[in-house]
């Protein structure tokens, strides 16, 4: 439903977006991640009809974003950066306002303003004028617009920035249950969005997409992934005698809490090996953990290495 071939989009000598192919099938929310200027929201933006391509395709529901621009348009819904709006009309205005030029008239478009806002809790604030609003009400009432007319595909920039932890756990709860039938794009900073909300996700670095996978398998890239974590008391003999395991790779404490962490050589399980020589040691643990992996460590020694090649 969403899609890019070699996409790509140049400012003079700088590649903001290069050579990106991506797809986002029904049932699926992409995570799109990066730092600050890796390109995310330059994507969003051509596959919006905001933003023309210098290379490449990209696809809403079949249609080319350049070729076919209402029709692609017609079957997306689209949260921009900043959520941007007309300050000067009431809630209730803006949101008849869009409904109006989606085409949703008569009594079906009248149900579906009532049912946009009901599920984004809008009612407190229609009479209120936008530039009034809340940033959290700001971003609760463009993404009301941007699911007026019902679309087939989502990109949404940004969509809890702003918004209190009860309304963020709203907002990933909609977005979950949309997404049975549709194909969602959802950038965010937040790492914790990603497993609230998304199934797949994508990192983006320097313009280029570096890695793709479910979350599980980007944890399962990190050197965390089957690494066991616990709490005891200083045991210099136990943190030795683990690091002598042929299994593991290495043994390392957080100098601020005091966590021990042991890490596994490639392929290797450790879970028992450790706790059976913690038992035989007679060392007593707290918080025992098997890590699945973390996606924080993943970003960074993803990007890190895309900012080294690309200074290279």
């Amino acid at each position: 439903m969403i899609e890019t071939e070699h996409l790509g989009k140049r400012y003079g000598k700088f590649d903001a977006v290069a050579d990106l192919t991506l797809k986002v099938a029904p049932g699926q929310v992409l995570a799109l991640l990066g730092p600050n200027g890796a390109g995310k929201t330059t994507t969003m933006r051509m596959l919006a009809g905001f933003l023309m391509p210098d290379a490449g395709c990209a696809r809403v529901c079949g249609h080319d974003v350049v070729a076919e621009p209402l029709q692609a348009r017609r079957s997306l819904g689209y949260l921009p950066e900043g959520a941007p709006s007309y300050g000067e009309l009431s809630v209730a205005e803006f949101l008849a306002f869009a409904a109006r030029v989606r085409g949703l008239t008569g009594i079906p478009g009248r149900r579906r303003l009532d049912d946009m806002i009901e599920r984004l809790q809008l009612q407190p604030v229609l009479g209120q004028t936008i530039e009034t609003l809340s940033k959290g009400y700001r971003r609760r009432v463009c993404l009301a617009q941007a699911l007026l007319h019902d679309p087939r595909a989502l990109i949404l920039d940004e969509p809890t920035d702003g918004l209190d932890p009860n309304q963020q756990r709203e907002v990933h709860a909609l977005i979950r249950g949309m997404a049975r039938d549709r194909a969602i794009i959802v950038s965010t900073h937040t790492l914790g969005e990603v497993r609230a909300a998304c199934n797949r996700v994508a990192i983006l670095a320097g313009g280029r997409l570096r890695v793709e996978g479910t979350p599980a398998e980007l944890e399962r890239m990190s050197r965390y992934h089957h690494a066991v974590s616990f709490r005891a008391p200083a045991s210099a003999l136990a943190r030795e005698l683990l690091g002598r395991l042929p299994e593991v790779a290495a043994v390392e404490v957080d100098p601020v809490d005091g966590r021990v962490t042991v890490f596994p050589r490639a392929g290797q399980e450790i879970f028992h090996a450790v706790v059976k020589l913690l038992e035989e040691q007679r060392v007593r643990v707290d918080e025992l953990q098997l890590e699945r992996g973390r996606l924080e460590e993943v970003f960074r020694r993803v990007t890190d290495a895309a900012d080294l090649a690309r200074a290279a």
